[in-house]
């Protein structure tokens, strides 16, 4: 991709970044210039992913925690690899196990939704693999942030303050103490600014850099969980912890316009990416704000996400295959539905508030897609006391349907909202992009490579533009900088427009670009503290 080709007179906030021996994007600017010394130290893409993941544990703990999920797409020697470390629900609990507790869904915060988090294998398995450094090189700079401390930036702060302010009054059973004496020592959330730090956090930080995470899932940690769990009522035990490790996975793709777009594949939700760009190729669009074309958008992204939420799962008990749902005859079926009117999304046959994103390059060519989450902020408030694993809660997003495929049920993976996303044409990289936030990843990632590709905006460009979000049924969610006159012809084609007056809730991205001459080019969120360290 040539970036001359890329520039528009798009209104963008900022400008682009441009690097060549190095660059990481990510929502917290002490993380992003940890990762970027890791490289001039000697690094490369993935140690520097790896430094950088590790420091948003501390740096933003809002988002994510050492007892999150995480996924990788890393791109090296001209070959995209897929890493899934998204964790597996404990072998104790089961869909009947909940409904007897008298919950008719699976519930957001406790112990029923921990799920044995990931991210250590993650970290440790990219270093064994891809690194140049040893883990208890790049893990360094979150020991040294986690325990002397550092001022927590504006974002971080509100999100911090919001959840303190639900938890004080909701999060009273016994599992939640570690919370507060983690996340709230002094009785209240860190002001921006203040300065706050955590020996638990450094000392764990510490035991997964020596022992290459197998401290995490074998050793003193895992006997830590198994024990608290045991004593709070929680169903984790060190078995489960023991029996765990990420996993290779080969990445999922289409061609849109010529580019070839990758996720991972299922139990992550990036197919639904997939699926609404499968179908939006079919159409040709003249430009970005005209109700015609968002439209389409939306319509596209309602048909992917039924699909999505009706037949994606544990791959092992899919009933459907990747191969089928982003078929070119099945894309067609989906795209002869879309009207000029809003539609209710249901699915078709194809048979017949809490995630960080981050993205590295090197000057070899290395190139990191990266995304590592709690879940809705905190995760499950459930914190190990003295140790600074905060455990996430993706057990939530699994039905107590028995029927369905994404029933929970013992040592199984959910359906999977964080997604890492990369973008290559003709077999070479063009780099690592991704929108992290929920359910709005996906749509994230549409409308990045729509912008990129169809109306030609450069990286800031394309995260800058105001985005749109559809939340169920007909309901669709728009920023404030959205066009009115847009707004007003989607109400008029049936669609149930809300303009927001908080950009928390659409998303926060990052994007690293790469040229034929080995020129980086980055952009990073607005909606976020976000920075790009270039070098």
């Amino acid at each position: 991709m040539k970036f001359d080709a890329l520039k528009n007179s798009y209104p963008s906030r900022r400008s682009v970044i441009y690097g060549r021996k190095g660059m990481v994007c990510t929502s917290q600017p002490l993380a992003a210039q940890a990762g970027l010394d890791i490289i001039k130290a000697g690094g490369n893409a993935v140690d520097a992913a790896i430094a950088t993941a590790a420091c948003m544990t501390v740096l933003e703990p809002t988002s994510n925690g050492i007892g999150s999920d995480a996924f990788a797409l890393v791109w090296t020697q001209g070959k995209l690899h897929g890493l899934n470390a998204s964790g597996k629900t404990p072998m104790a609990l089961t869909a009947e196990e909940v409904r007897k507790q008298g919950h008719a869904t699976v519930p957001h915060r406790g112990w029923i939704p921990v799920m044995v988090p990931g991210a250590p294998s993650a970290w440790a398995e990219l270093s064994g693999r891809f690194g140049r450094l040893p883990l208890t090189k790049t893990l360094e700079p979150a020991i040294r942030y986690a325990r002397e401390g550092y001022p927590v930036s504006p974002v971080t702060s509100y999100l911090w303050q919001k959840a303190f302010n639900q938890f004080k009054d909701t999060l009273t059973a016994p599992c939640f103490k570690g919370w507060f004496e983690t996340f709230a020592p002094d009785g209240h959330a860190p002001e921006p600014g203040s300065v706050w730090k955590s020996e638990g956090h450094a000392n764990t930080l510490e035991m997964i850099a020596e022992t290459g995470a197998k401290a995490f899932y074998q050793g003193e940690l895992a006997d830590r969980m198994d024990a608290f769990s045991r004593e709070t009522g929680g169903y984790l035990r060190k078995e489960d912890l023991e029996s765990y490790w990420c996993d290779w996975v080969e990445p999922i793709h289409v061609n849109y316009r010529g580019y070839e777009v990758w996720e991972i594949p299922p139990n992550g939700d990036g197919i639904v990416a997939l699926m609404a760009l499968n179908i939006l190729k079919g159409f040709d669009f003249s430009c970005r704000d005209c109700a015609d074309t968002i439209h389409k958008q939306l319509e596209a992204m309602k048909l992917a996400f039924a699909d999505g939420n009706r037949y994606v799962a544990d791959p092992r008990y899919m009933k459907v295959t990747t191969d089928e749902l982003l078929s070119e005859e099945y894309a067609e079926k989906r795209r002869a539905l879309i009207t000029d009117t809003a539609r209710m999304p249901e699915p078709g046959a194809p048979k017949g508030s809490g995630t960080i994103y981050l993205c590295t390059a090197d000057g070899e060519g290395n190139m990191v897609s990266y995304i590592q989450s709690n879940y809705m902020g905190f995760g499950s408030g459930v914190v190990v006391p003295g140790t600074g694993i905060s455990l996430q809660n993706r057990g939530a997003n699994f039905s107590l349907d028995e029927t369905a495929e994404n029933c929970l049920g013992p040592g199984k993976k959910v359906f999977h909202t964080i997604i890492p996303s990369f973008l290559t044409k003709d077999g070479e990289a063009v780099g690592p992009f991704g929108v992290m936030g929920g359910f709005m990843q996906p749509q994230g990632h549409v409308q990045v490579v729509t912008n990129t590709v169809d109306f030609l905006m450069n990286p800031q460009e394309a995260l800058d533009a105001p985005r749109w979000q559809w939340v169920g049924g007909k309901k669709i969610q728009v920023e404030r900088a959205f066009p009115y006159a847009v707004t007003e012809e989607l109400v008029r084609r049936g669609h149930d427009i809300s303009v927001m007056a908080e950009s928390t809730t659409f998303g926060r991205g990052q994007i690293i670009w790469r040229n034929g001459d080995g020129v980086l080019c980055g952009a990073t969120e607005p909606r976020a503290d976000g920075t790009v360290a270039a070098w």
